[in-house]
């Protein structure tokens, strides 16, 4: 269901947009790089946190780290990872999927800066073998999202260990 929620999303808002699939798992940043055939810092990771009573998606480049203190500081509050089952039932999307596009609750997206490295990037789209390739303002635009600066970006090579 999650895939064609992100498929109605981009036929209503953006049809330009197609939803690419890939017959390799691309559930984690380094298995959608190489679905993809792009760097690990191209892939745009969506992190599904709640912060006190709210929960929000930060979406951040592949390489890049949450900065706790950084989040904390911006949102007022500690975050926390949300649960597997939470992360479905909230976002309507599998971990590995999870992707700001055709959410099943509406929640608050917020677009890393690390993003603005790149041209192009490529969120997941709603199934762990799903993605579209997008640049991050017309993310950010079709989201709503608020850029926000909470990520530490690593060294490809550190990223990979």
């Amino acid at each position: 269901m999650s895939l064609e929620s992100v498929r109605a999303f981009f036929a209503e808002k953006a049809p330009e947009i197609s939803v690419m699939e890939s017959q390799m798992s691309s559930a984690t940043v380094a298995l959608a790089a190489e679905a993809y055939g792009v760097e690990t810092a191209r892939i745009a990771k969506t992190l599904s946190l709640r912060i006190g009573e709210r929960v929000v998606l930060i979406v951040a480049a592949g390489t890049s780290r949450m900065d706790n203190k950084k989040v904390k500081a911006l949102f007022g509050g500690k975050p926390k990872m949300l649960g597997l089952e939470e992360v479905a039932e909230i976002t309507g999307h599998e971990v590995g999927g999870v992707c700001p596009f055709g959410l099943k609750t509406p929640l608050p997206v917020y677009c890393d800066m690390s993003l603005k490295a790149f041209d192009i990037v490529v969120p997941a789209a709603g199934s762990t073998h799903s993605a579209v390739k997008i640049t991050p303002a017309r993310m950010a635009e079709l989201t709503g999202a608020e850029w926000v600066d909470v990520c530490e970006i690593r060294a490809e090579r550190e990223a990979v260990a």
